[in-house]
């Protein structure tokens, strides 16, 4: 089992929304670590130490070496809440890692060949991605550092599903797993379309009504002239 990122924890007694509040204004992250056949853990982590590591990807899709005390658990990220307006991470859950349990992870897909592909080097097509990762279910020994999606053989008008994706012996992708297998990317040709704004709703909307104002205004002028009569 690998071991990306290690992560120093506090234990912490405290519960509540006012004990929560404490420990961000001492710079503090409260936290859970739970799973693994074992009681769930309150924990505390050190918020300048987690900024650090939130923006890198791998953080939440490779095993971390969570340190509290003596002891090291190796655990998965499985949520992590940030402020709404401030660069501050507000809870963190944690999933124990046991080396015989399989973990459910998901991982960025990282696309190659586009440039070089036939449906967009020589047929003029345009990439559209439909998803930018993948939950994958593995035992935590074959967890994958990255999952790749060659294009580069890709024409125009085709598509590469979940299945597509080459994954190593012992991974598998839980859609596929479920019978439930995506569009992941494909090529298609460039098309024009309407610009979706409100302005162009209102003159879209303002043309339809010109003529069908002109035809009634139309229809009303006979009326008038019989009542001159």
């Amino acid at each position: 089992m690998k071991i990306s990122f290690e992560l120093a924890a506090e234990a912490r007694d405290d519960e509540g929304k006012g004990a929560s509040r404490r420990l961000r204004h001492a710079g503090r992250v409260p936290a859970i670590l739970y799973g693994g056949k074992r009681d769930p853990r309150m924990l505390s982590l050190n918020h300048e130490k987690l900024v650090t590591l939130i923006d890198d990807e791998k953080f939440y899709s490779t095993i971390i070496g969570l340190k509290v005390g003596d002891e090291t658990q190796a655990a998965i990220v499985k949520d992590l809440q940030m402020h709404p307006a401030k660069n501050q991470v507000l809870h963190v859950d944690l999933q124990r890692v046991l080396p015989e349990e399989k973990i459910r992870l998901r991982l960025p897909i990282h696309f190659k060949g586009e440039a070089a592909s036939p449906g967009v080097k020589t047929q003029g097509g345009i990439v559209s991605h439909r998803l930018a990762d993948i939950e994958i279910t593995c035992l935590p020994k074959d967890l994958p550092e990255e999952i790749v999606l060659d294009l580069s053989q890709m024409k125009l008008n085709e598509s590469k599903y979940i299945s597509d994706i080459a994954l190593p012996a012992g991974v598998v992708a839980t859609a596929v797993l479920h019978k439930k297998d995506q569009v992941v990317v494909s090529i298609h040709s460039p098309r024009a379309e309407e610009p979706d704004t409100p302005a162009a709703e209102a003159a879209a909307a303002a043309a339809t009504a010109a003529p069908a104002a002109a035809g009634d205004a139309k229809k009303e002028e006979p009326a008038k002239k019989d009542a001159k009569k």
